[in-house]
């Protein structure tokens, strides 16, 4: 017989793939049920339309955004700040809005990466502003 320690991750590994299976199941059959009653109310107001010749959206592959979707939560997070945020604070946001990980470390340093990115052509447009911060991130307002 194997290490019980062993043993055991794998069988807590795979309970925890066979719910994400299950919890991926579900959603598709809601989103089957979900589409289901878009075609029938498409059909209400145009009975003749081939709904086969409505092409798919590609959905963006995984931590990328839609277009100007990080511009936007970037620029109402600016908005909406009391205070000018560290670029740090802002891709904390712009995860917490995208419902990614805040707590994967690997990932908000991506994050923070594209946020300046984003914040730094909004400079270029007079949209923003900046000044040194306290840490390594600079302060980001809005230019009023």
């Amino acid at each position: 017989m194997g290490e019980p320690h062993v043993i055991s991750a794998l069988v807590a590994k795979r309970a925890e793939i066979a719910g994400q299976i299950e919890h991926l199941q579900d959603r598709m059959r809601q989103l089957v049920v979900d589409l289901d009653n878009v075609d029938a109310t498409i059909h209400l107001f145009d009975p003749t339309i081939e709904l086969a010749d409505i092409k798919s959206k590609v959905v963006p592959p995984r931590h990328q955004a839609f277009k100007g979707e990080v511009s936007r939560i970037v620029l109402t997070t600016l908005k909406n700040a009391k205070k000018p945020l560290t670029s740090a604070d802002i891709a904390q946001r712009v995860m917490a809005e995208r419902g990614l990980d805040t707590a994967n470390k690997r990932l908000l340093r991506l994050m923070v990466k594209r946020t300046g990115a984003c914040l730094r052509a909004h400079r270029l447009n007079g949209v923003v502003k900046s000044t040194d911060g306290p840490t390594q991130y600079k302060l980001w307002e809005i230019c009023r």
